[in-house]
């Protein structure tokens, strides 16, 4: 499998925003565009609070590390995940700085609620894919963890996830390289984003010269 060079690497997070929308990706990690709400503003405090704490504690047989940087070179990623948990467990692997061996765990931090969409699972599934790369294991499993319902739900990771993550990363890679920003489909979801008034998505509609000619007589 080709590896990507490091001035290629995307941030890791941005699966996020591709899967909710490639033009809002784009506008934010192609063009450096952004702009703030009640939800992004929120989502930032929700997860300073997950990262409060950079030292490593232990509760048990459970390590816990916050705001652990990773990359993959295969994903051609970079990025931080919110928590990783090593579980002492004889069948895992040996950590640096620590005796016996482990169980490597992501746990990812969202502020929200479950959505009906796959981008926190995905985001997960990515950073699992960047630790399994950089500790040399194989992580079946990750955790969510949603502030307004405040539980976490288990994501067991298979081999379709991984392969669904590589797609998205490839076809991201490549718009970023054709530095592409795609039109969008104006929907209800736009009304939450941050971007609404940058982003313009009613001038994505598509208006042939025949409709455009006809409402412009009506007018008049």
């Amino acid at each position: 499998m080709s590896e990507y060079n490091e001035e290629d690497f995307l941030l890791l997070s941005g699966i996020q925003h591709f899967i909710f929308c490639r033009r809002q990706w784009a506008l934010i990690h192609i063009e450096q565009q952004w702009s703030e709400n009640y939800r992004t503003v929120d989502g930032h405090i929700f997860h300073e609070k997950a990262h409060s704490n950079i030292m490593p504690e232990k509760r048990g047989d459970i390590v816990i590390s916050r705001s652990m940087p990773v990359l993959s070179r295969q994903l051609g990623v970079t990025g931080v995940c919110d928590i990783v948990e090593f579980h002492r467990d004889r069948n895992g692997i040996t950590v640096n700085g620590l005796n016996g061996k482990y169980k490597v765990i992501p746990v990812e931090y969202k502020r929200g609620k479950p959505k009906d969409n796959d981008s926190d699972i995905l985001q997960l599934v990515a950073q699992a894919i960047c630790l399994e790369e950089m500790v040399c294991c194989n992580i079946e499993t990750g955790y969510l963890y949603y502030g307004e319902i405040r539980h976490r739900e288990q994501v067991d990771i298979n081999q379709d996830m991984r392969k669904k993550v590589y797609d998205i990363f490839k076809e991201m890679h490549d718009l970023y390289t054709r530095k592409y920003t795609p039109k969008v489909k104006p929907n209800n979801s736009c009304k939450s984003c941050s971007l609404i008034d940058i982003c313009l998505p009613k001038l994505c509609k598509k208006q042939s010269v025949k409709d455009y000619m006809n409402k412009y007589l009506k007018e008049e």
